[in-house]
């Protein structure tokens, strides 16, 4: 692995990819309430969700994955990258060509001394999950450009559970999860991950080089539909969707929701909350409780 020297926390803007989205949109507010500086990477600065973030602070910058151009321009100046990789509304070629491009623009601009890219729990095990693979494609190529990273692992999404799909369910009283009834997984919330990853950026002497697995709670689908029960007011009860069905819709999150079952996500939630206490270890009752379910 290449060698790298960790510089001093940069006192430039912090460079958010996904700021209008769920991650990047966390890890921005916790940087701005930080006293951060924060230039918001976005293909649309226009958007409701980039004017949010303006009217918080933040700096909006037009970026296009596609475009190097563009790239380049928005990373000039800043002192840190957070960087995230999505293949939905794509594909997998897609998702790691344009990250590994992200990457590669970040090492290229004179500034940018640390890189803070999420990506999934166990994605660094070869789980034969396609969405996971393709991100651990994008983790190899960061550890080797010589640039000091951190790599994030964050374990399944709590705010999956509040899309539109997943509400439809909701609706008539269902919470609809591929788990069989009373098996744990682990789970987080995307402003727990906007903290987390906003404490490392604070931190680039301290988590240089470190890939870290991360996650709230292990929660079984009984305890989130009572979570969102008791927020919304409705009564909801937990029902298994087989696997088959799954595929049906999606093969990658069929070989998720497998992964799950049969080998299973391996996170110490008890020694990772007792080496990090100052983070805010958002519990799903208390992640339902703060949103607004229209049930």
């Amino acid at each position: 692995m290449t060698q790298i020297t960790v510089p001093p926390l940069s006192p430039l803007p912090v460079a958010v990819t996904g700021a209008t989205g769920a991650q990047g949109g966390a890890t921005a507010r916790a940087l701005l309430r930080a006293g951060r500086p924060v230039r918001a990477l976005t293909r649309d600065p226009g958007s409701a969700a980039a004017g949010e973030l303006a009217a918080l602070g933040a700096e909006l910058v037009r970026a296009d994955f596609d475009d190097p151009a563009s790239l380049a321009i928005a990373l000039d100046g800043t002192g840190a990258l957070f960087a995230m990789s999505t293949p939905f509304g794509t594909d997998l070629d897609t998702e790691v060509r344009q990250g590994i491009a992200l990457l590669d623009a970040a090492r290229a601009a004179a500034t940018v001394r640390h890189v803070v890219f999420t990506s999934a729990t166990n994605a660094d095990r070869s789980t034969g999950i396609p969405h996971f693979d393709s991100k651990h494609r994008i983790e190899r190529h960061l550890a080797g450009l010589g640039l000091p990273w951190t790599v994030l692992g964050p374990a399944a999404f709590l705010d999956n559970y509040a899309n539109d799909w997943t509400l439809e369910s909701l609706r008539d009283g269902v919470f609809l999860l591929p788990m069989p009834p009373g098996t744990p997984l682990p789970v987080i919330a995307a402003d727990t991950i906007g903290a987390f990853a906003a404490h490392v950026l604070a931190r680039p002497e301290a988590y240089a080089g470190r890939r870290i697995d991360i996650a709230s709670q292990w929660c079984t689908g009984e305890q989130i539909a009572a979570a969102i029960s008791a927020a919304s007011g409705r009564p909801i009860r937990v029902e298994e969707v087989p696997l088959a069905v799954v595929a049906g819709y999606s093969e990658d999150l069929a070989a998720m929701f497998r992964y799950f079952q049969e080998v299973g996500l391996t996170i110490d939630t008890a020694t990772l909350h007792a080496e990090h206490p100052t983070i805010d270890w958002q519990p799903v009752d208390r992640w339902a409780a703060t949103r607004t379910w229209d049930l």
